[in-house]
């Protein structure tokens, strides 16, 4: 691969994904998301990898895949920018089971932070908090998954979380 092909490359590699994450992203949100707003998400995430000369790329450790580590930022992206334009929507990865903010996940924001600590969770615990935290799914669709009880999902994230909180201290 030459280098003036790399980020054409790199674009037609992960351009499905990122409109994926913009158009799930905002679905799970319950927003409306016309196309031409879509496409200016996506540039923006791709903007974002850009910015500062691949900072956000020369900071991928790999301790995760890059298709994990791009979804978390072009995700990130969305919420922060779909907030800002409906700003009485809030998130549900950034509320907890209250409706109140959820300052325990504010304490995991780093993707490569994640990753390392769901390496100590149980193979289900992970799965779960993957699902919920790293995909955005919703409990509905967690519980669609893997077969288990939507009202036992919260406890999972909540027992999860506390081992995470522990680990990190």
């Amino acid at each position: 691969m030459s280098a003036p092909r790399a980020w054409v490359n790199f674009v037609d590699r992960f351009l499905g994904l990122m409109i994926h994450v913009v158009t799930h992203t905002a679905r799970t949100r319950g927003l409306p998301l016309d196309d031409d707003t879509r496409d200016d998400l996506v540039a923006e995430i791709f903007a974002a990898i850009v910015a500062d000369k691949y900072v956000v790329l020369r900071r991928f450790q790999k301790n995760c895949s890059l298709a994990t580590y791009l979804s978390v930022i072009a995700r990130r992206i969305t919420v922060r920018r779909l907030m800002t334009r409906s700003p009485a929507t809030l998130s549900d990865e950034l509320l907890d089971q209250q409706g109140q903010p959820d300052r325990e996940l504010a304490q995991f924001e780093d993707a490569e932070e994640v990753e390392r600590l769901l390496t100590r969770l149980s193979p289900d615990e992970a799965q779960i908090v993957r699902m919920y935290h790293l995909d955005g799914l919703s409990y509905q669709e967690i519980s669609r998954q893997i077969g288990i009880q939507e009202s036992s999902i919260g406890p999972v994230l909540s027992r999860a979380r506390n081992k995470m909180r522990q680990v990190s201290h």
